[in-house]
């Protein structure tokens, strides 16, 4: 049972087919599930922001988990991710950054299963609608070039004022037609985070 006051829960796949005339085979694929959550804070200072922090740990797995089933794979096919909040115009940047960074990687990465790398994440501030980017990285090895991407996430009523829009993405395969050099994702080690 989560902390967290959810409002609505949405989950897209996004698949690509063909890029610029060229078939993908297989499809890339990545997954975004976004939570609509009462922020506990809106509109007062509040020093102390662990209640954040510990829907923070929460959603990174069951996110996570949504966006490994909606793809329909196992948790190590899962190549990417990537987390990101949306703050309505009540709140302040600082409850994203509770909510993303001190506990939400850990259950995100038992989701993916493993995760060396960093988990690429963004913030920002917005009203109902607004579009919230969330960056992609390879989930081992942060210098998989093919890997840097993103997925666009927007509910139509969400944020509220006093509401945070919670994303995480999930990939099976980096950007189509990759072709920028680095290191590859079969080729990564995953032991450093980096390679």
């Amino acid at each position: 049972m989560s902390t967290a006051k959810i409002r609505k829960i949405v989950v897209s796949v996004e698949e690509t087919l063909s890029e610029m005339g060229q078939g993908i085979s297989p499809p890339t694929r990545r997954a975004a599930a976004v939570a609509v959550i009462e922020n506990p804070f809106a509109g007062r200072y509040e020093a102390d922001l662990e209640a954040l922090m510990v829907i923070g740990e929460e959603l990174g797995g069951m996110l996570g988990a949504r966006c490994v089933a909606a793809l329909g794979i196992t948790p190590e096919q899962a190549q990417g991710y990537g987390k990101a909040a949306l703050v309505g115009e009540n709140g302040e940047l600082e409850h994203a950054a509770a909510l993303l960074h001190p506990r939400m990687g850990k259950p995100l990465r038992a989701a993916v299963e493993r995760g060396a790398a960093l988990v690429p994440s963004n913030k920002k501030r917005g009203g109902m609608g607004a579009c919230l980017d969330v960056p992609l990285g390879h989930k081992d090895a942060a210098y998989v070039r093919s890997h840097f991407d993103g997925m666009e996430v927007r509910v139509n009523d969400a944020p509220r004022a006093d509401e945070i829009l919670v994303a995480i993405a999930v990939s099976d395969s980096g950007r189509p037609l990759p072709r920028v050099g680095g290191l590859s994702h079969e080729d990564a080690a995953g032991e450093d985070g980096l390679r």
